[in-house]
């Protein structure tokens, strides 16, 4: 007699990988990842994107509106607090949101979350990113490094955007980025101007090689 067929699971997909990209107001976070899309997508990463503001979806709108991506790939969360609530406290709503977006797009390889524009402080649950990246620019000030606040040290890539204006508002680039060096020990910095695009490649191959496991 026969034994009976045991009909095995359907292999759960692939879960996305999960990066936050942080910083305070105004540093090029939008601006970086509308670099980063194109950049991403020319490496056949498949990604969508959740955006945080405060209570308005006025980044979701301009990468919608930027003719980068689907428009259908970006969620939009309204965080009604601080921004960090959302992305460390109780990052519930962007978790769902996550979620949404990797029901919708089977596949989806990569997924981008963009903090609403935070302090220092701000940092990123475990619970809800693999991976995260804070960003600050030269136009905050080069002092901002030996601030050593909580997102700068912790983040797994600091980026330091603007460079372009470093001459424009009397900040020494060079000593600003071996401050930052200084600060985080042995965790990569990456120097970037996200209106030209450049430095974007390199934040774009530590992504790859730390999350997608890709050269």
């Amino acid at each position: 007699m026969n034994a009976p067929v045991t009909e095995l699971p359907t292999p759960l997909p692939a879960t996305a990988a999960r990066i936050g990209i942080g910083g305070p107001v105004g540093s090029g976070k939008t601006a970086l990842i509308e670099r980063l899309i194109p950049e991403l997508q020319g490496r056949g990463v498949d990604l969508a994107v959740v955006t945080n503001d405060l209570v308005t979806k006025e980044d979701a709108e301009r990468l919608r509106r930027s003719g980068l991506i689907d428009p259908a790939r970006v969620e939009a969360v309204e965080a009604g607090a601080c921004p960090h609530t959302v992305i460390r406290e109780d990052p519930t709503l962007n978790i769902a949101a996550g979620d949404d977006l990797e029901g919708k797009f089977q596949g989806l390889q990569l997924l981008i979350f963009e903090s609403g524009g935070d302090n220092l402080a701000s940092t990123f649950s475990l619970d809800l990113v693999d991976w995260w990246i804070f960003v600050i620019d030269v136009a905050g000030g080069d002092d901002i490094p030996r601030k050593r606040g909580p997102g700068v040290l912790r983040c797994d890539l600091l980026v330091v955007n603007k460079t372009d204006l470093a001459p424009h508002v009397g900040v020494d680039l060079p000593g600003m980025l071996a401050e930052a060096r200084r600060a985080r020990g042995d965790k990569p910095v990456a120097a970037t101007n996200a209106r030209s695009g450049e430095g974007v490649a390199a934040v774009a191959d530590a992504i790859c090689r730390a999350v997608l496991f890709t050269p």
